[in-house]
């Protein structure tokens, strides 16, 4: 593991401890040539399929860009940033189970749906708005009336 203080090739490792969740080992390392000390972590990395977006162009399914936009969606309301986090944990597995090398941005998008609805049905509007490019208002009204509670 390389310093990323003054990148020498060589640091030892001066303790290993599993995290709190069990998913990932952390270490703390000193760096044999400038003695500084810096932590990494180790975690177990299983390749999550390709998105085949609408284009038919193919990209890394990339969890940023996911927690990028229920983030902005669940913008300015009241969503911890565990539950968006445990949300996006669930999207993931279900991508996982699936087995596919690759997978369509449709059925990601229904899977952060799927997850916005049980969060925050605002957020799940939002992102229904922008995914499914709204076009009147007959859309948002039909949106609405699929999180609305039904009334006798």
């Amino acid at each position: 593991m390389r310093c990323p203080f003054c990148d020498h090739a060589d640091t030892q490792v001066v303790e290993t401890r599993e995290t709190d969740d069990g998913a990932s080992t952390r270490r703390r390392r000193r760096c044999l040539q400038c003695d500084k000390r810096f932590t990494t972590y180790e975690r177990v990395e299983l390749a999550l399929p390709a998105v085949v977006k609408r284009n038919g162009m193919r990209a890394e399914f990339d969890r940023r860009k996911l927690r990028a936009s229920m983030s902005l969606a669940l913008r300015k309301r009241p969503v911890s940033a565990e539950a968006v986090d445990a949300a996006i944990h669930r999207i993931e597995e279900r991508l996982l189970s699936l087995g596919l090398r690759e997978v369509g941005s449709e059925r990601v998008g229904e899977l952060v749906m799927r997850e916005l609805k049980k969060l925050d049905k605002i957020g799940y509007v939002r992102f229904a708005s922008v995914y499914r490019s709204f076009e009147d208002v007959d859309e948002f009204t039909d949106a609405i009336e699929e999180v609305s509670p039904r009334r006798r």
